[in-house]
Order: structure tokens, then sequence, then C-alpha cells
């Protein structure tokens, strides 16, 4: 695996291919970088979500493919998988000479190279975190793609987050268990401190408003620190103290090999979706 610096790439005509979340986090983070609007558009067949791309965007919805998807150096793919081989079959005869960039969780290089006959793929795992550009991204580029086309991909998603490369198509599967996937074990922390903290007393708000800032602060501290979380967890774990009791009681109950297991989990189950959106792709 590497992480690099953000590359400095012109501005590139890109298509979105779907409008939800996902997009919008990467719309805005473009616009935001000075991405001009007339570069980029979005097919979505949906009005209101058409209606509000305008809107907040300022940019070119259209309800369909056409033409004018030629036109496009990069098409990012943000539509849910099972939906995939539908959304391509009336993009395929514009697309086959842009770079393609999936934010898909699930289907594999070959068959988006398949369906939209460009076999210069970057697959990208992003997080939610991305609608507030504090994202996660993942991404892993097929033999086919150049030199340049991974510093435009990685610039694309800077603008959402961090960015991580791995070398092998199947470690994506670690990063949507890992990070993908990520932001939902961390707010299931945050309720069981909150539930935690109103059966000692606090109020849900005051709880809440405790356990937040300790997951945001902790997560700053470790961002800044050259240090292991191993490290880290020790400094503030006196022998006797209270965090000690805490440690103990959660090594008692087995959590980090819970936490382990769930992981591996995730891991397998996005590869079983993988498996399973290849063989219809």
């Amino acid at each position: 695996m590497s992480t690099s610096d953000t590359p400095s790439v012109a501005p590139l005509r890109v298509a979105f291919i779907g409008g939800g979340n996902m997009a919008r986090a990467i719309l805005g983070g473009l616009l935001q970088a000075g991405w001009p609007a007339e570069a980029l558009q979005v097919v979505e067949p949906f009005a209101d979500t058409a209606e509000a791309l305008r809107r907040d965007f300022n940019i070119c919805v259209h309800a369909a493919a056409s033409a004018a998807l030629a036109e496009a150096q990069i098409v990012v793919w943000a539509v849910k998988p099972q939906l995939f081989q539908e959304a391509a079959a009336p993009c395929q005869a514009h697309i086959s000479g842009a770079l393609q960039l999936s934010v898909m969780a699930g289907l594999r290089s070959e068959a988006i190279a398949r369906a939209s006959g460009s076999a210069r793929v970057v697959r990208c795992m992003p997080n939610t975190p991305a609608l507030i550009g504090q994202g996660m991204t993942g991404l892993f580029a097929s033999a086919a793609v150049t030199a340049a086309e991974r510093d435009a991909a990685q610039a694309l998603l800077a603008t959402t987050g961090k960015t991580l490369w791995v070398e092998r198509e199947e470690l994506l599967d670690a990063v949507t268990a890992v990070s993908g996937s990520g932001p939902a074990y961390v707010f299931y922390l945050l309720e069981a401190m909150t539930e935690a903290g109103v059966a000692q007393g606090l109020s849900p708000e005051q709880a809440y408003a405790l356990a937040q800032q300790t997951v945001v602060g902790a997560g700053a501290l470790a961002q800044q620190s050259s240090e292991p979380a191993a490290v880290l967890r020790q400094r503030v774990t006196s022998k006797g103290g209270t965090t000690h009791a805490a440690i103990t009681a959660l090594d008692e109950a087995g959590v980090k090999a819970s936490v382990v297991a769930a992981l591996g989990a995730a891991g397998r189950r996005a590869q079983e979706l993988g498996d399973e959106f290849g063989a219809v792709a």
C-alpha cells in the first residue's frame, strides 16, 4: 500500500453517472478546489435529485445518457452496484475513450471494463466522511491506467479527504472492512459510550457531547502522533486507575477479538459481493 501527496493536474472534463451522496461529495470538493463548473456534467434520471444538483452546484445535469458524455475525459460511476448494468448500457457508445473511476462497492475492474468498453479503470472505496471533506479513500488502478491518469484520479478523490493506493485489487475488500464501513463502528462506539454515560446519571445530551468530542479529539491526537495506537492507549492507562479498569473489562469480554472478527466478516462480505456482481456483469 502507498499514500502520496495530492498531485497537481489541470482540470479535466468529468462526467458523473449518478448524482447521489458520494457524487455530491466529489462535486462539492472539486468546485471548492476551483474545478470549473463547465467541465462537469451528471447523468441523473431522478428529477428531484437532478434539480437539487443544478440548484446547489450550477452544473449541467442530463436526464439520460447522450453524446455529451463523449466530451468526458473521466467518467465517475456513482450508481448503486445492482443498477450498474442498466446504467452502463446507454453510456457505452460514448465513454470508451475515458478513464473509468468507480466508487461502487463490490464491482470489480473487469466487470466495469466490459460494460464501459474501457480497460482503464480506477476503483475507489471512499467512506461517508467524504461528505464533509474528511473522508478516507482506498484506490486501485488496473494495468492499463497511466501514471497521469492515476494522478488525475487521486486529484479528484483528494478533494474529499485523504487517499491511499493499494497494489492488488483484492485489498479493496480489506479497505472496505476497515475504512469503508469504519464510520459505522465509530458511531456504534458513540452509541455505547452515550448509553453508559446516561446509565451513570448524565443526560443524553451531556453524554453524547462528551463521547463525541472524545472520539474527535482522540482521532486528531492519533493523526498528529507518530506513535502506534497501542502506545497512545498505554499512555492513558495507569495501572490500577479508571482507564485500566475499563480496558481490563474490555479484554475480559474479548472486545478486541470481536472487533477483528467483525472486520473479517465485513471483508468476506465485500469479497462475496464482488463475486456476485462479477457473475452478472
